[in-house]
């Protein structure tokens, strides 16, 4: 069993701003951060926009940390998590889960709440979570509320 305080996981939106810069900035600076109070896990949950730059940021981080590890906890198969992406979206994620250290995948299926159980999961086995949070609905919004329930350290970006 991994110490959980040892591991962080990652939500937020789909739709990122145009300019990254300083919001892949402050993601740097709190991974590092983490990563130099012990944490060695990151997990992340495939899905487009902040999901996707935090994972290929731990990707990148890795080459200065290389006891670090990305693990992906996917909703479902890959195939039906990404049915309505675009071709360019696909490589991007096949080409994550090829650098991944680990690929977890929840459900043998889509489900109406697969998201939502991917989410719980990640909060129920994680000591600090790493959001982009800008809107007060939606799914970031609940794990958000949801890792306040839970107790653990939450990193607004």
């Amino acid at each position: 069993m991994i110490e959980r305080s040892k591991v962080t996981c990652f939500s937020g939106h789909r739709r990122l701003p145009e300019d990254i810069t300083e919001l892949k900035n402050s993601l740097e600076s709190a991974i590092t951060g983490l990563i130099e109070q012990g944490v060695i896990y990151f997990g992340a949950g495939g899905a487009l926009g902040f999901d996707m730059l935090a994972e290929e940021t731990v990707l990148q981080m890795k080459q200065r940390y290389p006891q670090t590890r990305l693990i992906l906890v996917l909703p479902c198969p890959p195939e039906q998590q990404t049915l309505k992406w675009n071709d360019v979206q696909r490589k991007q994620y096949n080409e994550i889960m090829a650098k991944a250290d680990k690929v977890r995948i929840l459900s043998p299926t889509y489900t109406s709440n697969c998201m939502l159980e991917r989410n719980r999961h990640m909060v129920d086995n994680s000591g600090h979570l790493v959001c982009y949070l800008r809107k007060d609905y939606g799914g970031t919004f609940y794990t958000v509320n949801y890792a306040k329930k839970q107790g653990i350290n939450i990193l607004r970006l």
